[in-house]
C-alpha cells in the first residue's frame, strides 16, 4: 500500500508574526509539526505494521525550512519525504493550498491508495485543506476519523466521530481521510529513524514541477483575503470575581440564566 501523509508546519503560539498581508509569516519563525498531523502519521504507521510492503510518503507545502518537519516524520517511521515549495506559494488560502497540493500529487504522486491529512490546522482551524484536496483528485474523502479500524484489499474502514457517537464507515480506495487526535501518545523517533533521517533526500517540487501558473497560487489564487489580524485584548478590569459558589450562583441568577446543583 503507498500512503501520502500530508502535513503541516505551524508556528509556536508563542511566536505567531504576520505578514504586510496578513497571512502568517512562516520563514525564520520556529515550527512545530500540527499536532492533529501527529495523528495522521501515527495512523499511517499503524497501517504499515499490518500491511507488508507499506510505503509512507510524507509530503509538506511550504518554506524551505518545512524540510525539518519532513525529516522528523521520517525519524518516526515515513519512508520520503517531498517539500511543495515555491515563493510564488506565499500567502495561499486553504482552496490555493489544496489546489497546489492535488496539483503536486496528479503530477509527481499519483500512485497512491490513501491519503491522510489531520482534521485541523492550528493555525488556522478550517478544516477545508483535506477535503479540498479529495476534490481537486475526485476521490471518497472521510473526515473526523478517530481510528482506523481494518483493511480490505480495496477498501478500509473508517471509525468516525459525530455528534450522536461514532460510525464506522467503508470507503473504496483510492481515498482521502481526516483524522482527529487519538487517546494515545504518538510514537516518538526512535535511534535508527534519526540516522536514516539526517540522510535522506527531501524531493523539492516548485510551482513549475507541478504544472500551475501564478495566478493558480499563492495570494493570486486564494479567492479569500485577511482584512486583519490581531490578538485579543484582556480586559480584566470588567471581570467580577466570585469567591464562592453560593455568590456565583446568585450572579448567574442576575443575568436570568439558571443553575443546576
Amino acid at each position: 500500500m503507498n500512503i501520502l501523509v500530508c502535513i503541516k508546519q505551524v508556528p509556536d503560539t508563542t511566536d505567531i508574526k504576520w505578514t504586510e498581508n496578513n497571512t502568517i509569516q512562516r520563514d525564520g519563525v520556529e515550527s512545530i509539526i500540527n499536532p492533529y498531523d501527529e495523528y495522521a502519521i501515527e495512523e499511517a504507521l499503524k497501517i504499515k505494521r499490518i500491511i507488508d510492503n507499506t510505503k509512507i510518503t510524507v509530503l509538506t507545502m511550504g518554506p524551505a525550512q518545512a524540510v525539518e518537519i519532513l525529516k522528523k516524520a521520517i525519524a518516526k517511521g515515513c519512508d520520503d519525504g517531498v517539500l511543495i515549495s515555491d515563493k510564488k506559494f506565499a500567502g495561499a488560502d486553504t482552496y490555493a493550498t489544496g489546489k497546489t497540493i492535488a496539483s503536486a500529487i496528479k503530477n509527481k504522486l499519483e500512485n497512491f491508495d490513501l491519503i491522510i491529512c489531520g482534521q485541523f490546522a492550528v493555525d488556522g482551524d478550517t478544516a477545508q485543506t483535506g477535503p479540498s484536496i479529495a476534490g481537486q483528485l475526485n476521490i471518497p474523502q472521510v473526515t473526523y476519523v478517530k481510528e482506523v479500524k481494518k483493511h480490505d484489499t480495496d477498501s478500509i474502514y473508517a471509525i468516525r466521530e459525530i455528534e450522536e457517537g461514532h460510525e464506522t464507515v467503508k470507503v473504496k480506495l483510492p481515498a482521502l481521510i481526516c483524522v482527529l487526535k487519538g487517546d494515545y501518545e504518538p510514537s516518538r523517533a526512535k535511534i535508527n529513524g534519526i540516522i536514516k533521517a539526517k540522510t535522506s533526500e527531501i524531493k523539492i517540487l516548485n510551482m513549475e514541477d507541478i504544472g500551475l501558473s501564478a495566478d493558480d497560487t499563492g495570494i493570486k489564487g486564494s479567492p479569500t483575503y485577511v482584512s486583519r489580524a490581531f490578538r485579543p485584548i484582556k480586559n480584566r478590569e470588567n471581570c467580577e470575581f466570585c469567591s464562592d459558589f453560593d455568590a456565583l450562583t446568585k450572579k448567574i441568577e442576575e443575568f436570568g440564566g439558571t443553575s443546576n446543583e
